[in-house]
């Protein structure tokens, strides 16, 4: 085999983490040294005290590692060598012969962890609630620095090269004709894959849309007031001021845009790690603490744990955060994507893009939806109406 061939060959891969790193786990959980409890009645300080004690106790005591493991393994998991970067990612080929290939990416803090309750009814959707006109061949990459990819060890990995990387991917995989799906950095990487129109790439359906006019953009992400003479429906109105509050909010983002090193204590204390990753949104802390109170709505314990401790044993806590200091793109601003575009609006998510300004943004927008109930991790918290929305989106580009 030549050097050529070996560095772009794809290679199975499966895992078993050795127990002696579970139980070094439960000790450093049981070891922790907690805060005082926080001066306010509610999440206004971050991830409240009772939530983190309560996670820490069913991290040591009850949760059970081994069932993701064994549910991630599965599934047929690979690694291949692009741009000199080792990357992960699970295939999954459905039974039906006319699937639509459909490459999915995660974001922050999740991993492909997040998308493991939609694989099966997006290969196998006969068994879940659709026809065989609707199966997809479904490809999760992990981000690099993220899960089983490679950690960069010198700077350039911006999603930007994570966009030409997964068209590569793809390519490399044979197939001639794909759809690509994103959520948070997921939706950044898929949005600059239709801004990059990759050979074989057909249309893209996002779940957090970069549709913001760049004026007002640019004006909410420095404090500043909007542009003068601006001419806004209330559906705006309302988008430009969740927009202001999740720009004076992301704090988690700030911090690893500029300092993810000084973030050490995350790969010390899986307690420390757990709390950070908690705190990404107002609705979806809500919900999981929720969950860790007894009240499972979207995410369970489980869930929340399985993809927290991926990130623990792993090690990726500051690899993956490296991805925000790596970016120069608006998180929600317009990239000039002409390929077609399928949009799904959760009502918990960062901010509800208005119609309009999706029909703005995305010429040439096939679908346009807003939907009932779910929140950031949309394929995660709501995984029904989210492999809904991607069999309806990409319908008409089979």
């Amino acid at each position: 085999m030549s050097d050529t061939s070996a560095s772009t060959a794809i290679r199975p891969f499966a895992f078993q983490f050795p127990e002696a790193e579970l139980e070094d786990l439960r000790a450093r959980i049981k070891a922790t040294r907690f805060p005082e409890r926080e001066t306010v009645e509610d999440q206004s300080q971050g991830t409240q005290l009772a939530t983190v004690q309560e996670l820490a106790r069913y991290w040591a005591e009850e949760y059970d590692w081994r069932k993701v493991e064994s549910k991630l393994n599965s599934y047929p998991q690979f690694i291949t060598e692009i741009d000199g970067l080792d990357i992960h990612f699970i295939h999954v080929r459905s039974k039906h012969e006319n699937a639509l290939p459909v490459i999915v990416t995660h974001g922050w803090p999740g991993s492909v962890v997040e998308q493991l309750k939609i694989i099966e009814p997006l290969t196998n959707p006969m068994a879940h609630g659709g026809d065989a006109s609707d199966a997809f061949h479904v490809v999760i990459p992990s981000m690099p620095g993220y899960g089983f990819s490679g950690k960069p060890t010198a700077k350039g990995w911006s999603p930007e090269r994570t966009a030409r990387a997964w068209g590569e991917l793809m390519k490399r995989l044979g197939y001639t004709k794909y759809v690509a799906q994103g959520g948070d950095w997921g939706a950044i990487v898929t949005d600059l894959m239709g801004a990059q129109e990759p050979e074989g790439l057909v249309g893209i359906h996002t779940n957090m849309p970069k549709v913001i006019p760049a004026g007002i953009d640019a004006a909410l992400a420095k404090g500043n007031p909007l542009p003068e003479g601006l001419s806004l429906s209330e559906e705006e109105k309302a988008a430009v001021e969740q927009l202001g509050f999740v720009y004076q909010h992301v704090y988690y983002a700030y911090m690893m845009g500029d300092r993810p090193q000084s973030l050490t204590g995350l790969a010390d204390s899986p307690v420390g790690l757990a709390a950070f990753m908690l705190d990404h949104d107002k609705a979806s802390l809500a919900m999981i603490s929720r969950a860790f109170d007894g009240v499972t709505e979207g995410l369970s314990r489980d869930d929340v744990l399985d993809n927290i401790t991926l990130f623990w044993l792993t090690n990726t806590a500051i690899s993956a955060a490296r991805l925000y200091a790596e970016n120069t793109t608006s998180f929600f601003g317009i990239n000039n994507v002409k390929l077609p575009v399928a949009v799904s609006v959760f009502p918990d998510e960062l901010y509800q893009a208005p119609k309009s300004w999706a029909e703005q943004a995305y010429p040439n927008l096939v679908h346009y939806n807003r939907l009932p109930k779910g929140g950031h991790f949309a394929a995660w918290e709501q995984p029904e109406l989210f492999v809904n929305e991607v069999r309806t989106g990409f319908r008409t580009l089979r």
